[in-house]
């Protein structure tokens, strides 16, 4: 599951992690061979001492070495070098996601565009069961950031706009996502029952992430895999990963939790895709096949109808033109989508055009 690399990488090295600088693996495997870039890179929290509750407890912080940078500009150069490194290694269409806060996203977001990245959107994960703010001198911070981004403007992102619609019952997805962090039995423990890694990531919101942005068999990278949450779910989504790593400790946490991780099967790996990315089938398909014969009438719902010819167009009275344009102009419409517009009779039952359609394209899978 784990290797070093230190030259320059002959294959792909799928579904393993790498022990090693974020830059420096980046730069070792081929350009434009990576999907899609899910980074949660340090924050620079900036903690300038001990947090404790109320009951004067210590409240388990980030305050491990790989989040303390000696200034901004240290911490600039360090976002611009790892930022880099993941648009070399993305593909021309790939896309990235990197999430922070306050502390850190903003400087991203200008690294990301200063860089050549096309901000796509900024999603605000708001928490369900945020960390009070013990002090109580500022807001409870009750949400992170982050920003999805192509690697170009012209780049063809991929975005499974149907299938985020059926996660959230049916409605459009907004930008704000409202999920738990990280408790109970998904949180990773160590050999003490202590948290593996301060600062894991639910899996909820990589699973949100991946079904928006990826399709099975794509390859997704995290440069700070931390305790392997973007591994997990790439498996169960049939999604392959590379993962980077420099703490061999957390190394070790992510590759036990990889090894208890299943694929889900095929069928449970579809999502729902929308008509623009099914392929295109013209009507005079259906004319061609004799699947529809040229004089035969179609008719719409309200009673309206029309003749095919045997070009793929029809005709109704003194207008001529595409399944689309003759519906729209009886309708007296701006446009109207001609496959659920027009149906036709067999057997005495009244049948939807796109019937056919269908049938043709499941021919082409």
């Amino acid at each position: 599951m784990t290797m070093t690399m230190t030259g320059a990488a002959k294959a792909l090295p799928l579904n393993q992690i790498l022990c090693g600088d974020s830059v420096e693996m980046m730069n070792s495997l081929p350009e434009g061979s990576v999907d899609l870039v899910f980074a949660d890179p340090p924050y620079n929290l900036q903690l300038k001492s001990e947090l404790h509750r109320p009951d004067n407890s210590k409240v388990d912080a980030v305050d491990d070495a790989w989040d303390r940078f000696a200034s901004f500009e240290t911490y600039d150069a360090f976002t611009n070098a790892w930022l880099a490194a993941a648009r070399r290694v993305l593909k021309p269409n790939g896309a990235i996601w990197v999430i922070g806060s306050y502390h850190n996203i903003f400087r991203v977001g200008a690294a990301l565009q200063t860089q050549g990245y096309w901000i796509l959107n900024d999603v605000v994960w708001r928490k369900s069961n945020p960390m009070p703010n013990f002090r109580g001198k500022r807001l409870t911070n009750a949400h992170e950031t982050m920003i999805w981004a192509s690697r170009d403007e012209a780049a063809k992102y991929t975005f499974n706009y149907e299938a985020l619609k059926a996660l959230n019952d049916g409605i459009q997805m907004r930008s704000d996502w409202t999920l738990p962090i990280c408790t109970g039995h998904e949180r990773i423990k160590d050999a003490n029952g202590d948290k593996a890694h301060p600062t894991q990531k639910p899996q909820s919101l990589l699973h949100r992430v991946l079904i928006a942005s990826t399709n099975p068999g794509d390859v997704v990278l995290d440069p700070f895999f931390g305790s392997g949450t973007t591994g997990a779910v790439a498996k169960m989504l049939g999604r392959d990963f590379i993962g980077i790593e420099r703490d061999p400790g957390y190394i070790e946490v992510a590759t036990r939790r990889l090894a208890d991780v299943r694929k889900f099967d095929k069928a449970a790996l579809e999502v729902s895709t929308s008509k623009r990315a099914e392929p295109r089938v013209p009507f005079g398909q259906l004319v061609e096949r004799g699947m529809l014969r040229p004089g035969e009438v179609l008719t719409s719902i309200n009673g309206k109808s029309a003749k095919v010819r045997a070009d793929g167009t029809l005709i109704a009275d003194k207008v001529k033109g595409s399944i689309h344009q003759v519906g729209a102009a009886l309708e007296g419409a701006p446009s109207c989508n001609g496959w659920t517009y027009w149906c036709f009779r067999r057997e005495g039952k009244t049948v939807p055009i796109d019937l056919l359609r269908q049938q043709i394209r499941s021919e082409m899978t």
